[in-house]
């Protein structure tokens, strides 16, 4: 079993850590799936208001790719679609009513050693769960139709609040074994997947990784067991997922059954909720208080999650919900003043902190945007063997050609959050990587 030590990286110091030894029950009354979710999608609808559909019916199709359609997380009516500009979907709201699901029974009753690729290939298609994967570079859902080099699976979170992967691989692991073997007939090359438990899956290469954030990241693994070159590709799905299309296997319906961690510091009490895709914001913050707060809410890690409003719901592939004051206290000569263990966070020992000390994080960005100061910042949070410095500026500059000999092909924004929290130049170091990527699949 290869091993991989990241040494750099690091573990943001956030108070509100949730609970991970129980799981709160939470079924909410209303879901929704947004097609903005997932990267470069077309939405051509399948359903229309007040319509009845089922755990796993078509709500929509990928016109760019007409074989990939989108599953309902719950059985109920469709309650609410809201169109944005130019008739964009971007909401689809569905009230509950039952469990009735969808059956896929096609490979009921087979091994899984017996499986061909198509058979894999389509049972999950049709079961209309193929958006699950995703394809690096780009980070959007692949072409069903082509074969990518390798598959990677992270059963390693290192984000901050992250629920705690591990444990629930460990609870699951004979019907994560089934997906893990289903997920690995999608690929004539290898599926790798990395923990740093040592688990022995059969059908993929098993990794062991430790090191601080990113680590868990698939783009620092893939980096450090097979880097990607120009012009190929690999499929990456999420470990939680990898659990559904076991569940699949087992039953031929879609569970949509996720674990949610949430916490922070502005977190009156946090936990780890056992829910469903795309649940309502208010279904997980009810305990929370949050009224006479002044608190931001994110889907996601703080580091790459998106702002929604209470009113809102869960991403797709977020596992998170990130609850952080926003009230932004700024003291008188901030730059000058002493710092303490407990006031001042600091990456590059400007302050003293103490390292078991978890820190009340607000909002604040202590500083505003300007001109890039190379103190190598970037470089120590960044666990590859790229310049990210001169990367930048070729992003900047436009210059495909630099950037593709600048490891462009191997990165994604979430890899870069770190740099962004470090920066002393407030650079949002993330979406500019993300800016020439999607330069690069423009021109493409």
């Amino acid at each position: 079993m290869e091993k991989i030590e990241i040494t750099k990286g690091h573990d943001i110091r956030i108070s509100g850590i949730p609970n991970s030894e129980s799981y709160t029950h939470i079924m909410p009354k209303k879901i929704s799936i947004s097609p903005k979710s997932f990267r470069n999608v077309k939405p051509k609808l399948l359903v229309a208001e007040g319509e009845v559909v089922k755990i796993g019916s078509p709500l929509f199709y990928d016109k760019t790719k007409t074989k990939v359609r989108f599953a309902s997380p719950a059985a109920g009516k469709i309650a609410n679609i809201k169109f944005g500009p130019r008739r964009v979907i971007e909401n689809i709201e569905i009230e509950i009513d039952g469990s009735e699901a969808l059956k896929n029974d096609s490979l009921q009753g087979k091994e899984l050693s017996s499986i061909k690729r198509d058979e894999a290939l389509q049972f999950i298609l049709k079961s209309n769960l193929f958006h699950f994967f995703r394809e690096r570079p780009f980070n959007q859902i692949p072409n069903p139709d082509k074969i990518p080099r390798d598959i990677f699976i992270s059963g390693y979170n290192t984000a901050p609040l992250s629920v705690d992967l591990v444990r629930l691989i460990g609870d699951n692991h004979k019907v994560f074994q089934k997906g893990l073997s289903l997920v690995s007939k999608l690929t004539d090359g290898k599926t790798f997947f990395s923990s740093k438990e040592k688990f022995n899956f059969k059908d993929v290469e098993n990794i062991l990784i430790n090191g601080p954030h990113p680590a868990g990241n698939i783009g620092i693994q893939v980096h450090h067991i097979k880097p990607l070159k120009p012009n190929e590709f690999i499929w990456t799905i999420n470990a939680q997922h990898v659990l559904t299309l076991g569940k699949l296997f087992e039953k031929g319906i879609y569970d949509p059954e996720i674990i949610v961690s949430i916490g922070g510091s502005g977190a009156i009490a946090p936990y780890t909720a056992k829910t469903i895709s795309g649940v309502p914001i208010l279904s997980l913050i009810e305990n929370q208080n949050l009224n006479k707060k002044n608190i931001r809410i994110v889907s996601g890690d703080v580091l790459t999650g998106k702002n929604v409003s209470e009113e809102g719901y869960i991403d797709f592939y977020d596992s998170t919900l990130s609850l952080i004051n926003d009230n932004v206290d700024r003291p008188f000569l901030g730059m000058l003043s002493i710092g303490t263990s407990s006031t001042k966070y600091s990456l590059t020992r400007v302050f003293f902190n103490m390292k078991e000390v978890l820190f009340n994080f607000t909002t604040a960005q202590n500083g505003e945007l300007r001109p890039i100061v190379p103190l190598n910042t970037w470089e120590k949070v960044l666990p590859m063997d790229i310049f990210p410095n001169e990367l930048y500026r070729a992003i900047l500059a436009k210059d495909i050609d630099e950037m593709e000999k600048l490891g462009i092909w191997e990165c994604d924004d979430e890899d870069f959050a770190l740099c962004s929290f470090s920066c002393p130049s407030k650079i949002d170091v993330g979406e500019v990587i993300r800016d020439g990527l999607d330069l690069i699949y423009l021109e493409g």
